[in-house]
């Protein structure tokens, strides 16, 4: 890893809280990949920690397509993805595909949470990418209809985000000085109090 990766990623890293998982505060989203492989058993072992997140009745809704490098399954992930996204996603050796049915498997009743489970299950895998030194980056810029005629997905699933995955590559590599602004810029959230509230806009007291 060069030394201007290793600036970029110092930058980036948000304060240390502590109690808070440092993976959590060193995690960010670079849109900057090297063309290095990623290895079968690391994709195995960010799909296993998807595979222990939580959902309601224990659905495990989310369903998976996983593309690498120069596979039919890769190009037709890239293929759904709008322009902008298709301009830097390119690089990536790795695009996964999120999925989750809308029916409960037991009743066949709709699962009104099954997008937010196949999101939390998406930031298991997202997390364990990071572990393993990885870096992944959800796009939500995608044509669903595209990648629905091109997998014959059913119409009881529904679509989350397109995830590039690989190894993190020099903002220099990115292919505009937009792309290349957007990488260098400082990572920015809100405060707890303009989340976390005791009544509906009123924040609670945390200490």
């Amino acid at each position: 890893m060069t030394e201007s990766i290793n600036e970029l990623n110092k930058a980036k890293q948000a304060p240390d809280v502590e109690g808070v998982l440092p993976i959590f505060h060193t995690r960010w989203s670079p849109r900057s990949f090297t063309d290095r492989e990623v290895s079968k058993a690391d994709l195995a072992k960010v799909f296993e920690a998807a595979r222990w997140a939580a959902s309601s009745f224990n659905e495990q809704p989310w369903r998976f397509l996983v593309g690498t490098r120069n596979s039919t399954a890769y190009q037709k992930i890239f293929d759904s993805l709008m322009p902008f996204n298709q301009q830097w996603a390119y690089a990536a050796p790795v695009l996964i595909l999120g999925t989750a049915r809308t029916k409960f498997s037991h009743n066949g009743t709709p699962n009104r949470v099954a997008l937010f489970d196949l999101g939390a299950a998406s930031s298991y895998l997202t997390l364990q990418a990071a572990a393993l030194g990885l870096v992944a980056h959800q796009m939500g810029g995608f044509e669903p209809d595209a990648a629905r005629k091109a997998f014959a997905i059913p119409e009881d699933y529904i679509f989350g985000s397109v995830i590039a995955l690989g190894y993190q590559g020099e903002p220099a590599a990115l292919p505009n000085e937009q792309f290349l602004a957007q990488e260098l810029a400082p990572r920015q959230r809100k405060p707890l109090k303009d989340f976390v509230f005791s009544a509906w806009g009123e924040s609670a007291d945390l200490g």
